[in-house]
């Protein structure tokens, strides 16, 4: 099955389990942000054609964010997990060591922005899949993870499910005014 055909068919079985739709959106959020596996599974372009099928039915966004919120969260949590627990040699261990210029890069923005790298890395697809293990490697301290690591992934999920349903929703117009208000205009 070719990745065009996984999301139409991921897609089309939202639309029609739409019950389903806040643990699919929970998944897709948790594989996206588990090490490596964002670099497989399409996952934004699937939350964004969700996000876009509930907008346009006209269901409510909020079950949606929660979900691809925690379940962003979540598998970073694990990812960080993974590398607090196997420490350095994970690095070493396939899928890492085939991508050891990645592994490097995170290393160094890692070192460079500390907990923010942590926050920033929900929204970088490279570094989103190495960040969380190099933060567990580095035994960066739990409590600091997880005050990046939460807020980050509801964001992500917001700014990866919203375009898709605003875009295509009868809320569009209050919601952009709200947008609006908070800029002062």
């Amino acid at each position: 099955m070719d990745l065009d055909t996984l999301i139409a068919a991921t897609i089309e079985f939202t639309h029609r389990h739409q019950a389903w739709a806040p643990a699919i959106v929970f998944v897709f959020g948790f594989l996206e942000s588990l090490a490596f596996l964002s670099l497989l599974v399409p996952s934004t372009v699937i939350l964004l054609g969700i996000g876009g099928l509930f907008g346009a039915s006209s269901l409510n966004f909020w079950p949606l964010l929660v979900a691809g919120g925690v379940g962003a969260s979540l598998g970073y949590a694990i990812s960080y997990w993974i590398g607090r627990r196997y420490q350095e040699p994970i690095l070493r261990a396939w899928p890492f060591s085939k991508h050891p210029d990645m592994v490097a890069r995170s290393h160094r923005f890692f070192q460079r922005f500390g907990i923010f790298s942590v926050f920033l890395g929900h929204f970088f697809g490279p570094v989103r899949a190495v960040i969380p293990v190099i933060a567990g490697v580095s035994a960066m301290r739990e409590r600091d993870f997880q005050i990046a690591n939460i807020p980050s992934g509801f964001l992500w999920a917001f700014f990866v499910i919203a375009p898709g349903y605003f875009a295509t929703s009868a809320e569009a117009k209050s919601f952009w005014d709200f947008i609006r208000s908070w800029g002062g205009g």
